[in-house]
């Protein structure tokens, strides 16, 4: 950050010299540097914002109740039944919490309603395939990995993670993953859902 600052005060400051000067070349390049300035701290504000609003909607999840909540990890889940991308399985887990007293959201990667239909599904959408309210579900942006955010929802809401990833990757950032107890593993046998609660 202290570089980026100093780099755009030598280049104001260049800058400045520059329009100074009684030449048209050495005003046009002034303006350049000025323009660059400008449109580098344009994009900068824009990212910031950006980061800000992602961090708006994690926190806009539903907020924790009495009793456990859990994260669940769709696009893991999604597949537990045969393999095939299926709401299905999602479906029987939230039953099963549900029947055990803990309250529920699901993470789905941008690309699940793609497995899922061919097509892009907002988080409505897939709210109301799992008779969830909208808050509890999350789509992930575009090129953003689900893991991280299913992650960062369970450590804001102090939850649990129902998942067969182990998220080793994600084990020096996210302690808890290694913790007795914060991973739910489950699977089907002989078609009935086994949740190691």
């Amino acid at each position: 950050m202290r570089r980026t600052l100093l780099f755009l005060i030598l280049s104001l400051g260049s800058a400045f010299v520059l329009l100074q000067d009684d030449t048209v070349e050495a005003r046009a390049l002034g303006i350049v540097i000025v323009a660059c300035v400008l449109l580098f701290c344009l994009i900068a504000i824009f990212v910031a914002l950006r980061k800000r609003k992602r961090k708006r909607k994690r926190k806009r999840l539903w907020s924790r109740g009495p009793g456990p909540v859990a994260v669940l990890d769709g696009p893991n889940i999604m597949h537990w039944r045969g393999g095939k991308a299926d709401l299905a399985a999602v479906k029987d887990v939230l039953r099963a919490l549900q029947a055990n007293g803990v309250s529920a959201g699901v993470v789905f990667d941008a690309n699940a309603g793609y497995k899922l239909r061919g097509r892009y599904a907002h988080h409505h959408v897939l709210a109301r395939e799992l008779g969830l309210p909208p808050d509890r579900v999350m789509v992930v942006n575009k090129g953003e990995v689900a893991d991280g955010m299913i992650l960062r929802v369970a450590e804001d809401l102090g939850a649990r993670v129902v998942s067969n990833d182990r998220f080793r990757d994600w084990a020096e950032k996210f302690p808890q993953v290694r913790a007795p107890g914060f991973l739910i593993s489950g699977r089907y046998r002989r078609d009935a859902l086994q949740l190691d609660m």
